[in-house]
């Protein structure tokens, strides 16, 4: 857990010792904490299939979105603190639950716990894939150790213009940071694989990318969607994604202060298609509250309540 010690785990590079109590960027000091584990079935089909994705939402992140849909955890830091062995316990009981992957939802910035988990559930023979879901805000020459124990990579990518990833999450260096970290994750994993969009037979290996449509920015959308066309080609598998809800702090702002419009959501579509992207996800416009987060309730999303697994606490 030395890696604690002058944090450099993520782009801000705060060299702060998480260890002696202080906080970086991300809020953290060295002791992991979590917000929810559970089966899950809200994620892509490719991960939720008919048994769920095994989800481990971890508190704090370095990216700081003010419109983070997960904000309670990003940027209110909900969450109760766990040790590296009963993080492993809870990875031990979401493994036998049944789940399709060991989901690990915004984790870099306590990759020391993770990688201990992941490395030590190989040893005792799990053999689920390990999913790493994330922001796209990753320092690139970390993504070969995370490779090392992980199968697939779910990263957004958010912005392409430098002054609104500035506006947004304070670096505007999030659009360079974010592809050259994508570039080394397909370079090392593929294309998600196999591609199922039924769910039936979940993802193995390989990446899918997620955007999230911003209202009043679908430029910045049609700019990210071509960037990944000409980058990686038709078969990049995508999630392109309608479910913005502007939070409290969009309202303080005066921005991002409603949701997308059904012009904002074809326009974007439209592209997609024109595109010719054969591996995508669109999500509806408009689509159900029932897997918004909130962390106060022991099950945060309502879409989960009554499926299937047994959950991990």
């Amino acid at each position: 857990m030395d890696a604690y010690e002058e944090c450099r785990l993520c782009p801000r590079n705060c060299g702060v010792d998480r260890t002696a109590g202080e906080k970086g960027v991300c809020c953290e000091t060295a002791m992991c904490r979590i917000a929810s584990s559970g089966p899950h079935f809200g994620e892509e089909p490719s991960f939720s299939g008919t048994r769920g994705s095994g989800t481990i939402f971890f508190t704090g992140c370095s990216s700081h979105c003010f419109f983070c849909q997960n904000h309670q955890i990003s940027n209110e830091h909900l969450g109760r603190a766990v040790t590296p062995d009963e993080l492993l316990k809870i990875g031990r009981r979401l493994a036998a639950s049944g789940v399709h992957n060991l989901n690990f939802v915004t984790p870099d910035h306590f990759w020391p716990h993770v990688e201990y988990l992941c490395r030590t559930l190989r040893a005792e023979g799990v053999t689920l894939p390990f999913l790493f879901n994330s922001s796209g805000y990753q320092r690139p020459d970390m993504i070969a150790r995370y490779g090392e124990v992980i199968d697939i990579f779910m990263p957004d990518f958010k912005f392409v213009d430098p002054a609104l990833a500035n506006a947004c999450m304070g670096d505007e260096r999030y659009p360079a940071v974010a592809l050259d970290a994508l570039r080394r994750m397909v370079e090392l994993k593929g294309f998600l694989d196999p591609w199922d969009p039924a769910g039936m037979s979940p993802a193995e290996r390989g990446v899918l990318v997620r955007h999230l449509i911003l209202p009043g920015h679908v430029e910045n959308s049609v700019a990210v969607l071509n960037l990944l066309r000409h980058e990686f080609g038709k078969f990049l598998p995508l999630s392109v994604m309608s479910q913005f809800h502007p939070v409290a702090e969009c309202f303080q702002r005066g921005e991002l202060a409603r949701r997308i419009t059904a012009d904002e959501h074809q326009r974007v579509h439209d592209l997609v298609v024109e595109l010719d992207f054969q591996h995508v996800y669109i999500q509806e416009f408009s689509p159900g509250a029932e897997f918004l987060p909130d962390f106060r309730k022991d099950e945060p999303f309502e879409g989960n309540r009554g499926r299937k697994g047994t959950g991990a606490g």
